[in-house]
Parts: structure tokens; sequence; C-alpha cells
């Protein structure tokens, strides 16, 4: 599992002009990669990353400061562009394994206590945020 975290002061994502997932103040977007061999071990120690790495402001978590967390499936984390000109998506898990996945990093940080935004699995999403620093960390469970 492939993560990129971005501090940012607000994000949102829109599918076909309607937003689906907001945060309004300053927390966490992660964008969220599953590859084909992730499972529940991948899910808790990213769920753990994204609540407890202390990035924002002051060196606090979002579990310290009751931050939102904006998830966002992003499949194109696992793409392959070593050669030639047309990415590979091979190491990208199909929509089957990597959606209970990201599910399940939802659910794991929300039982933790943390509000948490979502966009849609699998559609053509529009993703905007402030990124705040900026600060963005690539994180491999």
């Amino acid at each position: 599992m492939r993560t990129v975290l971005q501090r940012v002061t607000q994000a949102r994502v829109e599918v076909d002009g309607q937003v689906v997932g907001e945060i309004s103040r300053p927390g966490l977007l992660a964008l969220v990669g599953v590859t084909h061999d992730d499972g529940p071990e991948q899910v808790e120690r990213t769920a753990r990353k994204i609540a407890e790495l202390r990035i924002l402001r002051d060196e606090q978590s979002v579990v310290d400061v009751g931050a939102p967390v904006l998830v966002v499936s992003q499949f194109t984390l696992y793409g392959d562009s070593r050669k030639g000109r047309r990415p590979s998506w091979t190491a990208a898990a199909p929509g089957p394994v990597a959606a209970p996945l990201v599910a399940g990093v939802v659910d794991a940080l929300r039982a933790r206590g943390l509000e948490v935004a979502t966009g849609t699995f699998g559609a053509d999403m529009a993703v905007s945020m402030v990124n705040d620093g900026p600060v963005t960390l690539i994180i491999d469970a």
C-alpha cells in the first residue's frame, strides 16, 4: 500500500461537478494506492501512519489535534513509467481487491475517532487542495 500524504489547509473532491468529500480546516489529504499483495496488515499500518505522523503544525498529528483527513483512492501511485512513454498499471490491484482495502483504511481512521471524508472509488474525480508548508510525504506500508 502506497500513500501520498499532504498537509493541507483545505481539500475537496468532486465527481460530475458535485462535492463528494471535503475538509474545510487544516488536516491531511491521503491519496491511497493498493497493490496485489496488500492486506489487513498494510491497512492497519497505513491508518496508523496517517493518524499518528507528527506532520501538522507544532509537530502534532491528526490524532493529537482532532484534524480531519480526506482519503482518495489513487491506483496511479503504482504506475510504472520506466519503459517507453506509456505507464504500466500492472502493479496496481484491481478494483475488487483495492476497494475494500481503501475502505479499511477509512474505517480504521474512523475507529480512532477521526473525522474522515472520502472520494468515490473508481470515479473520475477532481481533487483540489491547498498544500500547507508545503508538506508532502510518501508512505510505503
